[in-house]
Protein backbone atom coordinates (compact mmCIF):
# COMPACT_ATOMS: atom_id res chain seq x y z
CA UNK A 1 0.00 0.00 0.00
CA UNK A 2 1.59 3.23 -0.51
CA UNK A 3 2.13 5.10 2.42
CA UNK A 4 1.53 8.38 1.37
CA UNK A 5 -2.67 7.60 0.35
CA UNK A 6 -2.65 5.79 3.58
CA UNK A 7 -1.22 8.48 5.54
CA UNK A 8 -4.30 10.90 3.76
CA UNK A 9 -6.53 8.37 4.91
CA UNK A 10 -6.04 8.16 8.41
CA UNK A 11 -5.83 12.49 8.59
CA UNK A 12 -9.26 12.24 6.50
CA UNK A 13 -10.46 9.89 9.40
CA UNK A 14 -8.78 11.67 12.38
CA UNK A 15 -10.95 14.88 11.20
CA UNK A 16 -13.79 13.06 10.61
CA UNK A 17 -14.46 12.06 14.65
CA UNK A 18 -12.65 15.28 15.27
CA UNK A 19 -15.62 17.09 14.07
CA UNK A 20 -18.11 14.67 15.08
CA UNK A 21 -16.99 14.35 18.82
CA UNK A 22 -17.21 18.84 18.63
CA UNK A 23 -20.25 18.87 17.03
CA UNK A 24 -23.80 18.89 18.93
CA UNK A 25 -24.95 15.75 20.33
CA UNK A 26 -27.57 13.52 18.89
CA UNK A 27 -30.38 13.90 21.93
CA UNK A 28 -32.33 11.23 20.43
CA UNK A 29 -29.82 8.82 20.84
CA UNK A 30 -29.30 9.67 24.21
CA UNK A 31 -32.60 9.65 25.07
CA UNK A 32 -33.31 5.95 23.66
CA UNK A 33 -29.99 4.79 25.69
CA UNK A 34 -31.11 5.51 30.19
CA UNK A 35 -27.48 6.16 31.57
CA UNK A 36 -26.60 4.06 35.05
CA UNK A 37 -26.84 6.07 37.68
CA UNK A 38 -24.82 5.69 40.89
CA UNK A 39 -26.81 2.72 42.93
CA UNK A 40 -25.58 -0.32 44.93
CA UNK A 41 -26.40 -3.19 41.59
CA UNK A 42 -26.69 -6.58 42.62
CA UNK A 43 -25.57 -9.40 40.08
CA UNK A 44 -28.09 -10.56 37.45
CA UNK A 45 -28.04 -12.91 34.66
CA UNK A 46 -28.46 -12.05 30.96
CA UNK A 47 -27.35 -8.72 29.09
CA UNK A 48 -24.34 -8.79 26.82
CA UNK A 49 -20.95 -7.22 26.59
CA UNK A 50 -20.18 -5.58 22.90
CA UNK A 51 -16.16 -5.53 23.04
CA UNK A 52 -13.78 -4.83 19.56
CA UNK A 53 -10.69 -5.97 18.11
CA UNK A 54 -8.87 -4.59 15.63
CA UNK A 55 -7.55 -8.29 14.62
CA UNK A 56 -9.48 -11.46 14.16
CA UNK A 57 -8.66 -14.72 16.12
CA UNK A 58 -6.55 -17.28 13.63
CA UNK A 59 -6.53 -20.14 16.47
CA UNK A 60 -8.79 -21.53 19.39
CA UNK A 61 -6.26 -23.82 19.90
CA UNK A 62 -3.97 -22.08 22.69
CA UNK A 63 -0.65 -24.62 22.26
CA UNK A 64 -0.50 -24.02 18.94
CA UNK A 65 -2.01 -20.33 18.96
CA UNK A 66 0.25 -16.96 19.32
CA UNK A 67 -1.40 -14.13 18.72
CA UNK A 68 -3.09 -12.13 21.62
CA UNK A 69 -6.08 -11.96 19.55
CA UNK A 70 -6.72 -16.09 19.58
CA UNK A 71 -5.74 -16.24 23.08
CA UNK A 72 -8.43 -13.52 24.12
CA UNK A 73 -11.17 -16.00 23.15
CA UNK A 74 -9.36 -19.05 23.72
CA UNK A 75 -8.84 -17.92 27.46
CA UNK A 76 -12.77 -18.12 27.78
CA UNK A 77 -13.14 -21.69 26.57
CA UNK A 78 -9.95 -23.64 27.93
CA UNK A 79 -8.43 -23.18 31.69
CA UNK A 80 -4.54 -24.43 32.97
CA UNK A 81 -4.16 -25.54 36.21
CA UNK A 82 -2.65 -22.53 37.81
CA UNK A 83 -3.71 -18.78 37.14
CA UNK A 84 -2.45 -15.53 38.39
CA UNK A 85 -4.59 -13.72 40.77
CA UNK A 86 -5.61 -9.88 41.10
CA UNK A 87 -2.12 -9.45 42.70
CA UNK A 88 0.23 -10.85 40.22
CA UNK A 89 0.25 -14.17 42.71
CA UNK A 90 -0.10 -17.74 41.59
CA UNK A 91 -3.20 -19.70 42.15
CA UNK A 92 -4.83 -22.55 41.58
CA UNK A 93 -7.24 -22.29 38.32
CA UNK A 94 -8.22 -26.05 37.61
CA UNK A 95 -6.30 -26.89 40.47
CA UNK A 96 -7.42 -26.87 44.16
CA UNK A 97 -3.85 -27.22 45.60
CA UNK A 98 -0.33 -28.94 45.02
CA UNK A 99 2.65 -29.50 46.00
CA UNK A 100 6.47 -29.47 45.30
CA UNK A 101 8.55 -32.42 46.02
CA UNK A 102 11.74 -31.81 48.62
CA UNK A 103 14.04 -32.19 45.73
CA UNK A 104 12.56 -29.65 43.69
CA UNK A 105 11.65 -32.23 40.77
CA UNK A 106 8.03 -33.33 40.75
CA UNK A 107 4.88 -31.08 41.61
CA UNK A 108 1.44 -33.16 42.03
CA UNK A 109 -1.72 -31.30 41.40
CA UNK A 110 -5.43 -32.26 42.91
CA UNK A 111 -7.94 -31.03 40.88
CA UNK A 112 -11.34 -28.76 42.02
CA UNK A 113 -13.76 -31.49 42.80
CA UNK A 114 -16.75 -32.33 39.93
CA UNK A 115 -14.96 -30.41 37.04
CA UNK A 116 -17.23 -31.03 33.85
CA UNK A 117 -16.87 -30.17 30.18
CA UNK A 118 -19.48 -28.12 29.03
CA UNK A 119 -20.49 -31.24 26.93
CA UNK A 120 -21.31 -33.42 30.33
CA UNK A 121 -17.93 -35.02 30.59
CA UNK A 122 -15.88 -35.08 33.53
CA UNK A 123 -12.65 -32.98 33.53
CA UNK A 124 -9.90 -35.47 35.21
CA UNK A 125 -6.54 -35.66 35.47
CA UNK A 126 -6.13 -37.84 32.06
CA UNK A 127 -7.32 -34.85 30.21
CA UNK A 128 -4.05 -33.22 32.06
CA UNK A 129 -2.15 -36.29 30.35
CA UNK A 130 -3.58 -35.77 27.41
CA UNK A 131 -2.81 -32.55 26.90
CA UNK A 132 0.76 -32.38 28.20
CA UNK A 133 1.36 -35.47 25.80
CA UNK A 134 -0.27 -33.34 22.48
CA UNK A 135 2.24 -30.39 23.28
CA UNK A 136 5.29 -32.69 23.74
CA UNK A 137 4.42 -34.72 19.99
CA UNK A 138 6.76 -34.35 17.29
CA UNK A 139 3.79 -33.55 15.32
CA UNK A 140 2.53 -30.34 17.62
CA UNK A 141 4.32 -26.93 16.27
CA UNK A 142 4.14 -24.82 19.42
CA UNK A 143 6.01 -21.90 20.41
CA UNK A 144 5.36 -23.09 23.80
CA UNK A 145 6.53 -26.33 23.64
CA UNK A 146 10.12 -26.35 25.12
CA UNK A 147 8.70 -25.25 29.06
CA UNK A 148 6.81 -28.73 28.96
CA UNK A 149 9.62 -30.93 27.28
CA UNK A 150 11.62 -30.11 30.56
CA UNK A 151 8.75 -33.12 31.79
CA UNK A 152 10.27 -36.55 31.75
CA UNK A 153 6.93 -38.11 32.84
CA UNK A 154 3.84 -37.84 33.75
CA UNK A 155 0.50 -39.67 34.76
CA UNK A 156 -2.87 -39.70 36.53
CA UNK A 157 -2.15 -40.67 39.99
CA UNK A 158 -6.06 -41.16 40.40
CA UNK A 159 -8.94 -39.34 38.39
CA UNK A 160 -8.41 -36.04 40.24
CA UNK A 161 -4.26 -36.50 41.18
CA UNK A 162 -1.91 -35.38 38.54
CA UNK A 163 2.11 -36.03 38.87
CA UNK A 164 4.83 -34.31 36.79
CA UNK A 165 8.89 -34.87 37.44
CA UNK A 166 11.69 -32.93 35.78
CA UNK A 167 15.51 -33.93 34.70
CA UNK A 168 16.62 -31.68 36.45
CA UNK A 169 15.24 -28.48 38.86
CA UNK A 170 12.90 -25.98 36.39
CA UNK A 171 12.19 -22.34 38.52
CA UNK A 172 9.44 -21.39 36.05
CA UNK A 173 8.10 -25.32 36.65
CA UNK A 174 5.00 -23.65 38.41
CA UNK A 175 4.58 -20.68 36.11
CA UNK A 176 4.41 -22.69 32.72
CA UNK A 177 1.45 -25.07 34.31
CA UNK A 178 -0.52 -20.99 34.45
CA UNK A 179 0.26 -21.19 30.68
CA UNK A 180 -1.20 -24.85 29.44
CA UNK A 181 -4.37 -24.58 29.09
CA UNK A 182 -6.18 -28.32 29.28
CA UNK A 183 -8.15 -29.97 26.29
CA UNK A 184 -10.48 -32.50 26.86
CA UNK A 185 -9.24 -35.98 25.54
CA UNK A 186 -12.51 -37.08 24.85
CA UNK A 187 -12.57 -34.53 21.90
CA UNK A 188 -9.19 -33.80 20.54
CA UNK A 189 -7.70 -37.76 21.01
CA UNK A 190 -6.55 -39.16 17.37
CA UNK A 191 -6.81 -35.31 15.89
CA UNK A 192 -4.55 -33.56 13.87
CA UNK A 193 -4.20 -30.38 16.10
CA UNK A 194 -2.17 -28.92 12.92
CA UNK A 195 -4.95 -29.45 10.55
CA UNK A 196 -8.23 -29.72 12.38
CA UNK A 197 -11.61 -28.11 12.48
CA UNK A 198 -11.20 -28.47 15.89
CA UNK A 199 -9.81 -24.66 15.56
CA UNK A 200 -12.33 -23.25 14.55
CA UNK A 201 -15.18 -24.99 16.05
CA UNK A 202 -14.05 -26.33 19.31
CA UNK A 203 -16.78 -28.75 20.97
CA UNK A 204 -16.48 -28.42 24.31
CA UNK A 205 -15.69 -25.69 27.32
CA UNK A 206 -14.37 -25.85 30.79
CA UNK A 207 -14.24 -22.08 30.94
CA UNK A 208 -16.72 -19.23 31.40
CA UNK A 209 -18.29 -19.07 28.33
CA UNK A 210 -18.31 -21.67 24.94
CA UNK A 211 -18.33 -20.35 21.27
CA UNK A 212 -21.54 -19.45 19.85
CA UNK A 213 -20.95 -18.35 16.51
CA UNK A 214 -17.91 -17.06 14.70
CA UNK A 215 -18.38 -14.99 11.56
CA UNK A 216 -14.85 -14.23 9.96
CA UNK A 217 -13.65 -10.60 10.35
CA UNK A 218 -16.75 -10.08 11.66
CA UNK A 219 -17.42 -11.23 14.87
CA UNK A 220 -17.31 -13.88 17.52
CA UNK A 221 -19.87 -14.58 19.67
CA UNK A 222 -19.52 -16.27 23.08
CA UNK A 223 -22.40 -17.50 25.43
CA UNK A 224 -22.28 -18.20 29.20
CA UNK A 225 -21.54 -21.99 30.41
CA UNK A 226 -24.10 -23.06 32.18
CA UNK A 227 -21.69 -25.79 33.81
CA UNK A 228 -18.79 -23.51 34.82
CA UNK A 229 -17.37 -24.64 38.14
CA UNK A 230 -16.25 -21.73 39.89
CA UNK A 231 -19.96 -19.89 40.14
CA UNK A 232 -22.05 -18.20 38.16
CA UNK A 233 -21.32 -16.59 35.24
CA UNK A 234 -23.38 -13.66 35.09
CA UNK A 235 -23.26 -11.77 31.48
CA UNK A 236 -25.07 -14.31 28.86
CA UNK A 237 -23.28 -13.56 25.98
CA UNK A 238 -20.10 -11.48 24.96
CA UNK A 239 -19.31 -10.75 21.64
CA UNK A 240 -16.10 -9.50 20.18
CA UNK A 241 -16.48 -6.99 16.42
CA UNK A 242 -13.83 -7.41 14.30
CA UNK A 243 -13.23 -3.10 13.53
CA UNK A 244 -9.51 -3.33 12.91
CA UNK A 245 -9.46 0.41 12.45
CA UNK A 246 -9.16 2.19 16.10
CA UNK A 247 -10.62 5.39 14.93
CA UNK A 248 -14.14 3.32 13.73
CA UNK A 249 -14.19 1.73 16.35
CA UNK A 250 -14.16 5.30 18.66
CA UNK A 251 -17.35 6.25 16.45
CA UNK A 252 -19.08 2.85 17.24
CA UNK A 253 -18.40 3.81 21.00
CA UNK A 254 -19.73 6.95 20.73
CA UNK A 255 -22.71 6.15 19.17
CA UNK A 256 -23.19 3.59 21.85
CA UNK A 257 -22.78 0.24 19.69
CA UNK A 258 -20.09 -1.27 21.45
CA UNK A 259 -19.10 -1.20 25.56
CA UNK A 260 -16.06 -1.62 25.09
CA UNK A 261 -12.85 -0.25 23.58
CA UNK A 262 -9.40 0.41 23.98
CA UNK A 263 -8.53 3.82 23.08
CA UNK A 264 -5.53 5.55 21.79
CA UNK A 265 -3.50 8.14 23.51
CA UNK A 266 -5.68 10.88 21.15
CA UNK A 267 -8.91 9.30 22.03
CA UNK A 268 -8.19 8.75 25.88
CA UNK A 269 -6.26 12.69 26.39
CA UNK A 270 -8.32 14.72 23.54
CA UNK A 271 -11.46 13.31 21.89
CA UNK A 272 -13.21 11.39 24.74
CA UNK A 273 -13.63 14.70 26.76
CA UNK A 274 -14.97 16.43 23.74
CA UNK A 275 -17.63 13.84 23.88
CA UNK A 276 -20.36 14.63 26.48
CA UNK A 277 -22.19 11.21 25.87
CA UNK A 278 -19.08 9.67 26.02
CA UNK A 279 -18.28 10.93 29.50
CA UNK A 280 -21.45 10.23 30.69
CA UNK A 281 -22.19 6.71 29.39
CA UNK A 282 -18.21 5.12 30.15
CA UNK A 283 -15.84 4.97 32.05
CA UNK A 284 -11.91 5.29 31.02
CA UNK A 285 -8.93 3.52 32.99
CA UNK A 286 -5.22 3.69 32.72
CA UNK A 287 -2.77 1.26 33.66
CA UNK A 288 1.10 0.35 32.50
CA UNK A 289 0.10 -3.24 31.37
CA UNK A 290 2.53 -6.51 30.63
CA UNK A 291 3.60 -5.46 27.12
CA UNK A 292 5.73 -3.64 25.16
CA UNK A 293 6.47 -2.34 21.32
CA UNK A 294 9.78 -2.77 19.49
CA UNK A 295 11.19 -2.83 16.34
CA UNK A 296 12.71 -6.02 15.36
CA UNK A 297 14.95 -7.16 12.58
CA UNK A 298 15.38 -10.36 10.70
CA UNK A 299 18.68 -11.26 11.59
CA UNK A 300 19.22 -13.65 8.35
CA UNK A 301 18.69 -10.58 6.00
CA UNK A 302 21.03 -8.10 4.93
CA UNK A 303 22.06 -5.32 6.02
CA UNK A 304 20.64 -6.68 9.57
CA UNK A 305 23.25 -9.05 9.49
CA UNK A 306 25.99 -6.37 10.27
CA UNK A 307 25.51 -5.08 14.05
CA UNK A 308 27.12 -1.46 13.27
CA UNK A 309 24.14 -1.02 11.09
CA UNK A 310 21.47 -2.72 14.15
CA UNK A 311 23.57 0.18 16.57
CA UNK A 312 23.03 2.55 14.17
CA UNK A 313 19.34 2.08 13.96
CA UNK A 314 19.06 2.38 17.41
CA UNK A 315 21.15 5.76 17.77
CA UNK A 316 18.89 7.10 15.07
CA UNK A 317 15.35 6.36 16.54
CA UNK A 318 14.35 8.90 19.28
CA UNK A 319 12.35 7.17 21.35
CA UNK A 320 11.43 9.89 23.50
CA UNK A 321 9.67 11.97 20.33
CA UNK A 322 7.71 8.23 19.75
CA UNK A 323 6.51 8.26 23.36
CA UNK A 324 5.19 12.06 23.49
CA UNK A 325 4.16 11.75 19.71
CA UNK A 326 2.74 8.54 19.41
CA UNK A 327 1.11 8.08 23.10
CA UNK A 328 0.81 11.71 23.91
CA UNK A 329 2.86 10.78 26.95
CA UNK A 330 1.30 8.04 27.88
CA UNK A 331 3.96 5.67 28.22
CA UNK A 332 7.55 5.24 28.90
CA UNK A 333 10.65 4.65 26.78
CA UNK A 334 12.64 1.18 27.14
CA UNK A 335 15.94 0.04 26.68
CA UNK A 336 14.94 -3.35 27.90
CA UNK A 337 12.50 -6.62 27.63
CA UNK A 338 10.75 -6.49 31.13
CA UNK A 339 8.04 -4.19 32.48
CA UNK A 340 9.52 -0.92 33.95
CA UNK A 341 9.29 -0.96 37.60
CA UNK A 342 9.91 -4.13 38.25
CA UNK A 343 12.40 -5.85 40.08
CA UNK A 344 14.20 -7.52 36.73
CA UNK A 345 14.92 -4.30 35.02
CA UNK A 346 18.55 -4.13 34.63
CA UNK A 347 18.68 -0.45 36.12
CA UNK A 348 22.73 -0.10 34.26
CA UNK A 349 20.86 0.35 31.24
CA UNK A 350 19.20 3.39 29.62
CA UNK A 351 17.54 3.91 26.20
CA UNK A 352 20.61 4.88 23.45
CA UNK A 353 20.14 8.64 23.04
CA UNK A 354 18.87 9.99 19.90
CA UNK A 355 22.30 10.50 18.27
CA UNK A 356 22.50 11.55 14.33
CA UNK A 357 25.86 11.87 13.73
CA UNK A 358 26.38 8.63 15.84
CA UNK A 359 24.11 6.67 13.55
CA UNK A 360 25.67 8.49 10.26
CA UNK A 361 29.52 7.00 11.79
CA UNK A 362 28.90 3.54 12.61
CA UNK A 363 27.36 3.31 9.04
CA UNK A 364 30.14 4.61 7.37
CA UNK A 365 31.67 1.68 9.27
CA UNK A 366 29.91 -0.32 8.06
CA UNK A 367 30.73 0.91 4.47
CA UNK A 368 27.40 2.62 3.64
CA UNK A 369 28.40 5.97 2.41
CA UNK A 370 26.07 8.88 1.19
CA UNK A 371 28.22 10.05 -2.02
CA UNK A 372 28.02 13.26 -3.90
CA UNK A 373 24.51 14.11 -4.92
CA UNK A 374 23.05 11.37 -3.13
CA UNK A 375 20.17 11.54 -0.72
CA UNK A 376 20.40 7.38 0.52
CA UNK A 377 23.83 5.86 1.82
CA UNK A 378 24.71 3.04 -0.69
CA UNK A 379 27.52 0.33 -0.46
CA UNK A 380 28.41 -2.12 -3.90
CA UNK A 381 25.65 0.80 -5.49
CA UNK A 382 23.24 -0.35 -3.92
CA UNK A 383 20.85 1.85 -1.49
CA UNK A 384 20.23 0.53 2.00
CA UNK A 385 16.64 0.42 1.56
CA UNK A 386 14.23 -2.25 3.73
CA UNK A 387 10.50 -2.66 4.37
CA UNK A 388 8.96 -2.22 8.12
CA UNK A 389 6.19 -4.62 8.38
CA UNK A 390 3.04 -3.97 10.67
CA UNK A 391 -0.61 -4.94 11.36
CA UNK A 392 -3.02 -2.84 9.65
CA UNK A 393 -5.56 -1.22 11.77
CA UNK A 394 -3.10 -0.38 14.44
CA UNK A 395 -2.71 3.40 14.48
CA UNK A 396 0.04 3.42 17.35
CA UNK A 397 2.53 1.26 15.50
CA UNK A 398 1.50 2.53 11.87
CA UNK A 399 2.25 6.38 13.12
CA UNK A 400 5.49 5.10 14.78
CA UNK A 401 6.79 3.33 11.82
CA UNK A 402 5.97 7.01 9.86
CA UNK A 403 8.10 8.44 12.61
CA UNK A 404 10.72 6.06 12.21
CA UNK A 405 10.78 6.34 8.58
CA UNK A 406 11.31 9.99 8.79
CA UNK A 407 14.25 9.86 11.43
CA UNK A 408 15.96 7.19 9.52
CA UNK A 409 15.50 9.40 6.27
CA UNK A 410 18.17 11.85 7.87
CA UNK A 411 20.90 9.21 8.39
CA UNK A 412 20.50 8.38 4.06
CA UNK A 413 18.28 4.75 4.83
CA UNK A 414 14.99 4.47 2.49
CA UNK A 415 12.29 2.87 4.78
CA UNK A 416 9.24 1.42 2.93
CA UNK A 417 5.77 0.93 5.43
CA UNK A 418 3.35 -2.00 4.91
CA UNK A 419 0.52 -2.50 6.67
CA UNK A 420 -1.21 -6.67 6.49
CA UNK A 421 -4.34 -7.89 7.79
CA UNK A 422 -3.81 -9.24 11.41
CA UNK A 423 -4.22 -12.98 10.75
CA UNK A 424 -2.29 -12.77 6.76
CA UNK A 425 0.59 -10.91 8.90
CA UNK A 426 0.83 -13.89 11.00
CA UNK A 427 0.23 -16.65 8.71
CA UNK A 428 2.17 -15.31 5.78
CA UNK A 429 5.23 -13.10 7.39
CA UNK A 430 5.73 -13.85 10.84
CA UNK A 431 5.50 -18.23 10.63
CA UNK A 432 7.04 -17.83 7.10
CA UNK A 433 9.61 -15.56 8.73
CA UNK A 434 9.46 -13.52 4.98
CA UNK A 435 10.35 -10.04 6.40
CA UNK A 436 12.67 -7.63 6.65
CA UNK A 437 11.60 -5.41 10.08
CA UNK A 438 8.20 -5.31 12.09
CA UNK A 439 6.71 -3.09 14.49
CA UNK A 440 5.60 -5.75 16.99
CA UNK A 441 4.62 -6.18 20.51
CA UNK A 442 5.17 -8.39 22.95
CA UNK A 443 2.82 -9.40 25.61
CA UNK A 444 4.50 -10.67 29.29
CA UNK A 445 4.05 -13.18 31.82
CA UNK A 446 4.90 -11.88 35.23
CA UNK A 447 7.44 -14.53 35.56
CA UNK A 448 10.88 -12.79 34.12
CA UNK A 449 11.51 -16.53 31.75
CA UNK A 450 12.05 -15.30 28.35
CA UNK A 451 13.41 -18.37 27.32
CA UNK A 452 11.21 -19.40 24.18
CA UNK A 453 11.86 -15.61 22.78
CA UNK A 454 15.48 -15.07 23.03
CA UNK A 455 17.25 -19.05 23.07
CA UNK A 456 18.49 -19.97 20.14
CA UNK A 457 17.32 -22.83 19.92
CA UNK A 458 13.67 -21.74 19.43
CA UNK A 459 13.77 -20.46 15.58
CA UNK A 460 11.58 -23.12 14.01
CA UNK A 461 8.47 -22.75 12.63
CA UNK A 462 5.73 -21.04 14.37
CA UNK A 463 8.79 -20.77 17.29
CA UNK A 464 8.50 -17.45 18.96
CA UNK A 465 12.42 -16.35 17.81
CA UNK A 466 11.07 -15.41 14.38
CA UNK A 467 14.10 -12.93 14.31
CA UNK A 468 16.69 -15.83 14.10
CA UNK A 469 18.79 -14.31 17.07
CA UNK A 470 21.67 -15.85 18.67
CA UNK A 471 23.93 -15.19 21.14
CA UNK A 472 25.59 -18.42 23.51
CA UNK A 473 25.92 -15.74 26.63
CA UNK A 474 22.09 -15.04 26.16
CA UNK A 475 21.50 -19.11 25.93
CA UNK A 476 23.33 -20.07 28.93
CA UNK A 477 22.20 -16.93 30.88
CA UNK A 478 18.46 -17.87 29.90
CA UNK A 479 19.24 -21.95 30.83
CA UNK A 480 21.04 -21.52 34.54
CA UNK A 481 18.15 -19.09 35.62
CA UNK A 482 15.91 -21.68 35.25
CA UNK A 483 18.20 -24.51 37.35
CA UNK A 484 17.65 -22.17 40.20
CA UNK A 485 14.41 -20.54 42.65
CA UNK A 486 17.28 -18.51 44.05
CA UNK A 487 15.48 -15.26 43.00
CA UNK A 488 18.93 -13.03 43.39
CA UNK A 489 20.60 -15.36 41.21
CA UNK A 490 17.74 -15.04 38.71
CA UNK A 491 18.29 -11.26 38.92
CA UNK A 492 22.12 -12.20 38.24
CA UNK A 493 21.28 -13.81 34.98
CA UNK A 494 18.74 -12.06 33.27
CA UNK A 495 20.93 -8.99 33.47
CA UNK A 496 23.19 -10.51 31.87
CA UNK A 497 20.56 -11.50 29.29
CA UNK A 498 19.58 -7.77 28.96
CA UNK A 499 23.18 -6.83 28.37
CA UNK A 500 24.02 -8.97 26.18
CA UNK A 501 20.81 -7.93 24.23
CA UNK A 502 21.31 -4.18 24.46
CA UNK A 503 25.13 -4.78 23.42
CA UNK A 504 23.51 -6.77 19.83
CA UNK A 505 20.27 -5.10 18.99
CA UNK A 506 18.61 -7.60 17.60
CA UNK A 507 15.61 -5.00 18.42
CA UNK A 508 15.34 -1.88 19.00
CA UNK A 509 13.14 -1.42 22.10
CA UNK A 510 10.42 1.37 21.79
CA UNK A 511 8.05 1.93 24.37
CA UNK A 512 5.64 0.59 26.89
CA UNK A 513 2.50 1.97 26.34
CA UNK A 514 -0.54 2.30 28.84
CA UNK A 515 -3.55 0.61 28.76
CA UNK A 516 -6.49 2.56 27.87
CA UNK A 517 -9.16 1.18 28.31
CA UNK A 518 -13.01 2.48 28.10
CA UNK A 519 -15.84 0.33 29.25
CA UNK A 520 -19.43 1.12 29.94
CA UNK A 521 -20.90 2.27 33.30
CA UNK A 522 -23.53 -0.34 32.68
CA UNK A 523 -20.91 -3.05 33.14
CA UNK A 524 -20.50 -3.68 36.87
CA UNK A 525 -18.53 -5.58 38.93
CA UNK A 526 -14.87 -4.27 37.06
CA UNK A 527 -11.92 -4.34 39.82
CA UNK A 528 -8.70 -2.38 39.37
CA UNK A 529 -5.41 -4.51 40.67
CA UNK A 530 -2.40 -4.84 39.65
CA UNK A 531 -2.71 -7.43 37.04
CA UNK A 532 -5.67 -4.71 35.22
CA UNK A 533 -9.07 -4.82 35.24
CA UNK A 534 -9.63 -8.39 32.83
CA UNK A 535 -8.66 -10.45 36.05
CA UNK A 536 -12.16 -11.16 36.96
CA UNK A 537 -14.32 -10.57 34.05
CA UNK A 538 -15.74 -13.35 34.36
CA UNK A 539 -17.83 -11.99 37.51
CA UNK A 540 -19.00 -8.55 35.25
CA UNK A 541 -22.85 -8.25 35.50
CA UNK A 542 -25.03 -5.92 33.85
CA UNK A 543 -27.61 -4.93 36.29
CA UNK A 544 -31.08 -5.97 35.65
CA UNK A 545 -32.69 -2.92 35.66
CA UNK A 546 -29.99 -1.91 32.60
CA UNK A 547 -30.04 -4.88 30.64
CA UNK A 548 -32.80 -3.74 28.50
CA UNK A 549 -30.32 -1.14 26.85
CA UNK A 550 -28.30 -3.87 26.34
CA UNK A 551 -26.76 -3.34 22.29
CA UNK A 552 -28.18 -5.29 19.72
CA UNK A 553 -24.85 -6.23 17.12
Amino acid sequence: MDCRSLSTKLTIILLAFSLLSCSSEDKSAEKSEPQPQVTNYQPAHGGRLIDASIGDATNLIPMIASDASSHDIAGQLYLPLLKYDKNLNLVGQLAESWAVSEDKLSIIFKLKPNLTWSDGKPLTSEDCVFTLHLIQDDKTQSPYKSDYMKVVSAKALDAQTFEVRYKEIFSPALATWASLAILPKHVFKGVNIMDTDLSRHPKASIGPYFLEDWQTQQSITLKANPHYFDGDVWIDKRITRIIPDPATQFLELSAGKIDMANLTPTQYKRLFDNNARLKKAYKRYKYLGFSYTYLGFNLKRKPFDDIRVRQALAYAIDRQELVDGVLLGLGEALATPYKPGTRWVNQSLKPRSFNLDKAQTLLAQAGWIKAEGQSFVSKDGKPLSFTILTNNGNKKRADTATIIQQRLKQVGIQVNIRLVEWSAFIENFINKRDFDAVILGWSLSPDPDQFSIWHSSQTGEREFNFLSYSNPKVDKALVQARLTFDLDKQKHWYDIMQQEIYNDVPVVFLYAGYSLPAIHKRIQGIEVAPAGIGHNSEKWFVPKALQKTSIQP
